[in-house]
């Protein structure tokens, strides 16, 4: 294989997720926080590895609109944009 093809650089460091434990009350509300930081950095896919739980999951619901008007409330727009996202992906 030549060498322009092996990824030799590994500096990029792989997401860090701090989750509580999974039978904890506060797990979803940290996972749906987990899946938004994971879709902010483009990197949803170890996100949703991470929690279990995948972009749109509609058990999450209630967490994310939660999040959502505290972020349009107070002002954080990528928070708010990423759950509008969240929520229309939602079946």
């Amino acid at each position: 294989m030549s060498r322009a093809f092996v990824k030799e650089d590994d500096s990029e460091q792989e997401p860090d997720f701090r989750l509580p434990d999974r039978d904890s009350p506060y797990y979803d509300e940290a996972a749906v926080w987990a899946l938004i930081q994971g879709a902010d950095e483009g990197d949803s896919r170890s996100a949703e590895l991470v929690t279990g739980y995948r972009w749109g999951d509609p058990v999450l619901t209630s967490h994310v609109q939660k999040i959502r008007d505290e972020a349009e409330v107070g002002g954080e727009d990528r928070v708010a944009q990423l759950a509008r996202r969240f929520l229309r992906a939602t079946p």
